[in-house]
């Protein structure tokens, strides 16, 4: 998953299953193109812009637990070729080092992801569908796995994995600071600029509890330059967890598909 701060915090969410595909609009793709497109971009990162980042790349990392909303607007054309905008929500539990419970209660069915260390159930409650796999025995590599058996990506993933400024640091290009807000998240936010390879996001960051609240993100490789926007709140770092938070039983009745991308199923047929 290279450049996953660039091009992560605005890829899209949970896609479990076949029906699940069928009913919400298809996202842009999350990996990156073979060849990026070249700007012309020198390298030039502000020392300061950095500080900013690992002020919270560093809190983030030293969470054991943490709890979060994340809120996703982007932008895809509709039959005209302009943008509409859609959204989706994630309730996100984690706990480090190889927890992980997503909830996402629209838009489209609701959708329910969890992970305990050994095993990974993605589930839609509406059309009764499941799809479970064994998992390696970290939220990284669950990450990667589930990312390259099943196309599920989450639009918050590099504040998750145990090295958070490692996946900002790869392959950025520049960084500087913006300046500072008062309306975004209900706090006075630090913003910083990123540009990797692939993408330009703006952040704006707590200056004082300095956590993530907002992530705007342009691919470079989209030539309309559609916007993608991810909000986040209801932060609380370490909170004490109830010992079945991550654990999933499956309800009576319902049906087990294979565990991978959106449409296998049907061109398997």
């Amino acid at each position: 998953m290279k450049n996953t701060f660039v091009a992560g915090l605005v890829a899209t969410a949970l896609s479990i299953s076949t029906a699940l595909a069928q009913q919400q609009p298809q996202q842009p793709a999350t990996q990156a193109p073979a060849s990026p497109p070249d700007l012309g971009l020198k390298v030039e990162v502000e020392p300061a812009a950095m500080a900013i980042v690992k002020a919270m790349t560093d809190k983030l990392a030293a969470a054991k637990s943490m709890s979060f909303t994340a809120f996703t607007i982007f932008e895809s054309p509709d039959r005209t070729g302009l943008p509409l905008g859609y959204t989706t929500l994630s309730q996100v539990t984690v706990q480090r080092p190889n927890k992980l419970k997503v909830i996402s209660p629209g838009d489209g069915p609701r959708t329910e992801f969890y992970y305990d260390g050994k095993t990974v159930n993605a589930y839609e409650p509406a059309a009764k569908l499941v799809a479970t796999v064994d998992a390696p025995d970290t939220i990284d590599a669950m990450l990667r796995a589930a990312f390259q058996r099943a196309a599920i990506y989450f639009p918050f993933t590099d504040l998750v994995v145990s090295d958070p400024m490692a996946a900002i640091a790869e392959n950025l290009r520049v960084a500087f600071v913006v300046g500072k807000s008062t309306v975004v998240g209900g706090v006075t936010t630090d913003i910083v600029v990123l540009v990797g390879k692939f993408a330009h996001v703006q952040l704006w960051i707590g200056s004082d509890d300095k956590l993530p609240r907002m992530a705007r993100a342009i691919f470079l490789e989209d030539p309309a330059r559609y916007r993608h926007t991810v909000m986040f709140s209801d932060w609380k770092i370490d909170p004490t967890l109830a010992a079945d938070t991550f654990a999933f039983t499956a309800p009576a009745g319902t049906i087990r598909i294979p565990f991978a991308p959106p449409g296998a199923t049907e061109k398997g047929k």
